[in-house]
């Protein structure tokens, strides 16, 4: 073992992310931030950003970042994107560990696939392991590919079994994923922490509103987030298809932000039924035009299908518009109603119709929407708020480096001060290349 550190250096942590370039994952980052605060060095490996080179500070924090590479969406071109991602890590986290060793070697998926790097760090420097864990693999896998091969959907919860195997702390976010490490992942209870992706209510919460955006109509609803087979989006194009083209309804915009392997579909689908003037598909947009829409917008849109993965997950979109004090029309998931609780309106998987009829009655109800709203943003800022989750997290990394345990208090995730825009996610190849701001990692907290 050959454990050296600058004299006087703070506690190392290496934090490895795939599916999305850091500052633009929210959870990362804030997670990121506390750490910071609290005393640590933190380097993150992650996918390069549009507009960003291979290496940057960005509020005291080092990143390093590889080109991404996304060679299609079937199931094989994911295999031989993360091989290459794998790959890519391995070598930035070589060489941002000829710094010193890290104390701490943080993993977050999808995929898992990061399990031999930190073992191989902790026999080489002793590091300790935390698989910080946002996605279910083998779930996600079967709700993009229901029909897809076996053997992959196997080697998935191999990887999943090797991953939580070798990590000393697990931190799941939400507490059926940390059921789901105790139970198929083997961990002890004592080593799986529930750590939620709580919106920050001092930078998410309603500005001025800007009223062209509802483009002559009386309202606006709003969804963001990823544009994937499994994330619903093309259900609310069947729903603005019955609420203006059926039922006559010409007082309501949609907009709907975020990119996707379906995004292309989806712009041809609204095409088709003639709703271009009702329905936005912007793409991935800057922070301040999501600012713009949440601010403005009536009813936030969780439309997630009922699957082994969506039931389990909760989505950052929902506590999203919770922070932004906007009711939601879901789908009656497990986790969204853990989450959102009485801030939305729930309706029966896979009933588009109620779905859109949830839409158009809580758009004429002001006074409902008022009070959901506020439930909602009362939630986050007393409970949801990664203020209240940040306590918990950092307390895992102070057990693993022997830190004396800190008092209890709560440390606000800050946003980055300056933030590049970031490229597509490997899950949004084909789609449009603006900035990328918004949240669009699968699950919550």
């Amino acid at each position: 073992m050959s454990r050296y550190r600058r004299p006087g250096s703070r506690s190392r942590v290496l934090v490895i992310v795939q599916n999305l370039p850091v500052p633009f994952d929210r959870r990362v980052w804030l997670e990121c931030q506390s750490l910071l605060r609290a005393g640590y060095d933190v380097t993150v490996v992650c996918p390069r950003g549009q507009g960003t080179g291979p290496e940057q500070v960005v509020d005291g924090v080092r990143i390093l970042a590889y080109q991404p590479y996304a060679p299609g969406g079937r199931a094989v071109g994911f295999f031989v994107e993360y091989a290459y991602s794998f790959l890519a890590t391995a070598r930035l986290a070589l060489k941002a560990r000829r710094q010193g060793a890290f104390d701490v070697v943080q993993a977050c998926n999808p995929p898992d696939i990061f399990w031999p790097l930190a073992w191989a760090l902790r026999v080489r420097d002793g590091s300790r392991f935390v698989f910080d864990h946002h996605d279910l693999c083998p779930e996600l896998f079967e709700s993009r590919f229901p029909n897809g091969p076996s053997v992959f959907h196997r080697g998935l919860l191999l990887l999943e079994r090797a991953t939580f195997r070798t990590a000393d702390r697990v931190t799941s976010t939400n507490e059926s994923y940390a059921a789901i490490a105790r139970s198929r992942g083997g961990k002890a209870p004592e080593h799986v922490t529930v750590v939620r992706t709580g919106p920050d209510p001092q930078r998410l919460k309603r500005q001025a509103p800007a009223p062209e955006l509802r483009r002559g109509r009386a309202h606006l609803v709003a969804y963001i987030g990823v544009m994937g087979p499994q994330d619903g989006v093309d259900i609310v194009v069947q729903a603005a298809d019955l609420i203006v083209n059926t039922w006559g309804r010409d007082d309501i915009s949609f907009v709907l932000m975020g990119g996707g392997d379906c995004w292309g579909d989806l712009v041809a689908e609204r095409d088709r039924l003639g709703l271009q003037d009702h329905v936005d598909l912007p793409g991935r947009v800057p922070d301040e035009f999501v600012t713009d829409v949440f601010s403005t917008a009536d009813v936030g849109l969780s439309p997630d299908p009922l699957n082994a993965l969506n039931d389990v997950s909760t989505m950052n979109k929902t506590m999203e518009y919770m922070a932004f004090a906007m009711p939601v029309v879901a789908f009656d998931l497990k986790e969204t109603r853990v989450s959102a609780q009485d801030a939305a309106v729930y309706v029966e998987p896979g009933d588009v119709e109620a779905y859109a009829r949830a839409i158009v009655e809580l758009v004429d109800d002001p006074a409902a929407r008022e009070e959901m709203g506020r439930r909602g943003r009362e939630r986050v800022e007393q409970q949801l708020a990664w203020e209240h989750q940040s306590v918990g997290y950092v307390a895992v990394f102070d057990e693993l480096t022997g830190r004396p345990r800190r008092a209890a208090r709560t440390t606000r995730g800050v946003a980055p001060t300056s933030t590049p825009a970031a490229a597509p996610s490997s899950a949004a190849a084909g789609t449009p290349a603006e900035p990328a701001t918004p949240p669009l990692a699968r699950t919550e907290a």
